[in-house]
């Protein structure tokens, strides 16, 4: 069993950074794969980026590709998704997932949920 948390999101105006961290406690992040999704109001949840247990294969949505970064350190059983340049449509919750060894950009492959973390991006 794992628990997952994710934290950092908030407020910020378009144009900045934020850095989303994803804590767990339990069974030790490096025997997953992990994700990062996000959903807005009224939207289905969307795969935002997906990094292997080993921490080489990475996969990005198109919308995010070159602006965001996935990463990992294991050592601190901790996630990451570094967000540059950030646009109002990126306003969203985002969730951290953790499954497949080698990532998945389908929610439904993920076994573990945190409770997500609000991002607004101001015009």
């Amino acid at each position: 069993q794992v628990q997952v948390v994710e934290s950092g999101g908030g407020l910020v105006q378009a144009g900045g950074s934020l850095r989303l961290s994803c804590a767990a406690s339990g069974r030790t992040l490096s025997s997953y794969g992990m994700g990062w999704f996000r959903q807005a109001p009224g939207k289905e949840r969307e795969f935002v980026a997906t990094l292997s247990r080993n921490g080489v294969t990475t996969r990005y949505a198109d919308s995010v590709k070159g602006r965001f970064t996935i990463s990992r350190d294991n050592a601190k059983n901790t996630v990451y998704l570094q967000m540059n340049s950030l646009k109002p449509e990126d306003t969203a919750v985002y969730y951290c997932a953790a499954g497949p060894v080698y990532g998945s950009t389908n929610y439904r492959q993920y076994e573990y949920w945190g409770q997500g973390t609000q991002v607004t991006v101001s015009s």
